[in-house]
């Protein structure tokens, strides 16, 4: 009498599922990481003009290292900033600002004048060195 079985368990694995498995894996990560990093800019090579730029007339304000405040060369304390910008910018139908702040000087100093601009709808730049 035979008593095994006819049927024989094979203790092999088989890689050829696994493989498939982790190929499809790799172009999926491939093709959604390719559509992620897609920007909103286009890369577009622009005109040249001799044409002239419109001449923005601005007003500059300047905190130096002992928090002093300048408009244009003439000095003005804290308090009394505001309403030299408001003459100064009077005549003025788009008021710009030219922040220009020292190294070192504390930010609540630069924050008051962006302030004031918030408040009178004066358009602001802070003034930085080229590298």
């Amino acid at each position: 009498m035979n008593i095994r079985g006819r049927n024989k368990i094979s203790a092999e694995f088989n890689m050829s599922s696994m493989t498939d498995i982790v190929f499809l894996l790799l172009i999926f990560f491939m093709v959604a990481i390719t559509t992620m990093t897609t920007t909103n800019a286009l890369d577009l090579v622009l005109p040249t003009s001799e044409g002239k730029t419109d001449e923005i007339e601005t007003v500059s304000v300047s905190i130096d290292e002992q928090s002093m405040y300048y408009i244009d060369k003439d000095k003005f304390e804290s308090e009394n900033l505001e309403e030299g910008l408001k003459a100064k910018l009077i005549n003025q139908e788009e008021p710009n600002l030219v922040l220009h702040v020292a190294k070192g000087v504390p930010i609540e100093d630069a924050v008051l004048v962006m302030d004031i601009a918030y408040r009178n709808n004066y358009k602001i730049v802070l003034a930085v060195e080229p590298k």
